[in-house]
């Protein structure tokens, strides 16, 4: 049975990135057998420049109609100055809402063979860092009401309003046990209760979703503290459940450390299909159409779509294990060290796929 996958490249270096990831996941196709049909769809400043709006009703149908979605990047200096409702930003938003997509799975993970381009020090690095950052996706201060820019006092006063309901917060809360049970056991749920009713009501419902999860150790800490602790011994952390703006700030942070975020991938999904697979990083405009952009992100991300997306681990695997050896001999400029060989864009993702049609 074929499996389709939309691809929806974006902005920027977004078109060059989901390229490789496709040749990827064709190089896995041609080699276990297995039938992958792509289809491809707007989205972001491109789709605003094609349409009018950042998330065309054709994209949406597309990703609807797919077992898995594929998403570059978007956004750029370009479409700085739209609306904040045409903005491409609008887009991702759009497309989770969409897909009712409302947990953010983001593993940052040390691979050896990028030990020297940690930015930890090497006593610290040494002591590994290999957690993920399970983040809620369509709550809290972005989605929000009331939210605007009005006139009190006679001063021009923005507001946002940070809200979590019972049913939000346990879903997620669900998810990050859940995730726990296939790794270490450990979730450490982060908030910022000591000043906001929003954690407060957090801290209580994740304590009592954890009570069906006995076998996982649970702690909770301060946003502000959890920040420091990534960067002083992030060993410590298996799962890190979060909201959805603590969890924005802290998993890139968490990416950083690693060495750079052209490394790591990501994984959106829902209760049901389609799933939303993207690498964590923005749209480069400053490299893009230079053949510049590191693509494992986004090949690790095509891993992360087959394992979580379709079912396929084994497929996934052949990704990971080609990613790694690829990584023995073969850098882009962002993670280039001394002796090894310096590859474009292009070149990294033709080194994987024939890593993979060989293995």
């Amino acid at each position: 049975m074929s499996k389709t996958i939309c691809l929806l490249p974006g902005d920027g270096i977004g078109t060059e990135i989901i390229a490789q990831g496709r040749k990827a996941l064709e190089a896995v196709a041609r080699r276990t057998g297995t039938e992958l049909v792509f289809t491809e769809a707007l989205i972001g400043g491109a789709a605003y420049d094609a349409t009018g709006t950042p998330l065309p009703r054709e994209t949406v149908d597309a990703c609807k109609a797919s077992d898995a979605v594929f998403l570059g990047a978007v956004g750029g200096p370009k479409w700085d100055a739209l609306s904040p409702d045409k903005r491409p930003e609008k887009g991702i938003l759009g497309i989770r809402k969409e897909l009712g997509l409302f947990a953010n799975l983001r593993p940052a993970l040390l691979l050896p063979e990028l030990a020297g381009a940690c930015l930890l020090k090497p006593a610290t690095a040494q002591k590994g860092l290999d957690l993920i950052v399970v983040r809620e996706l369509t709550g809290d201060i972005y989605f929000g009401q009331p939210r605007g820019i009005e006139v009190r006092d006679g001063q021009r006063t923005g507001f946002n309003t940070m809200l979590y309901s019972e049913e939000e917060i346990r879903r997620i809360a669900i998810v990050a046990f859940e995730t726990a049970m296939k790794r270490k056991k450990r979730v450490c749920s982060i908030d910022k209760s000591n000043v906001l009713e929003t954690s407060r009501l957090w801290r209580e419902i994740v304590t009592t979703v954890h009570k069906d999860y006995p076998e996982v150790e649970l702690s909770h800490m301060y946003v502000d503290n959890a920040a420091m602790q990534l960067v002083r011994d992030p060993s410590q952390f298996d799962v890190l459940l979060t909201g959805n703006i603590f969890g924005d700030i802290l998993s890139d942070e968490a990416a950083a450390i690693t060495g750079s975020l052209g490394m790591l991938p990501s994984a959106s999904m829902g209760q049901s299909a389609p799933a939303l697979f993207e690498p964590i990083h923005g749209s480069a405009p400053d490299i893009a159409g230079q053949d510049k952009a590191n693509p494992l992100a986004t090949i690790l991300s095509a891993a992360m779509l087959l394992r979580l997306g379709l079912d396929m681990p084994t497929e996934a695997d052949l990704i990971e294990k080609a990613v790694s050896r690829a990584l023995a001999e073969y850098r882009t400029g962002d993670i280039m060290e001394e002796g090894k060989t310096l590859v474009g864009c292009e070149k990294m993702g033709d080194v994987v796929a024939e890593l993979i049609a060989t293995m």
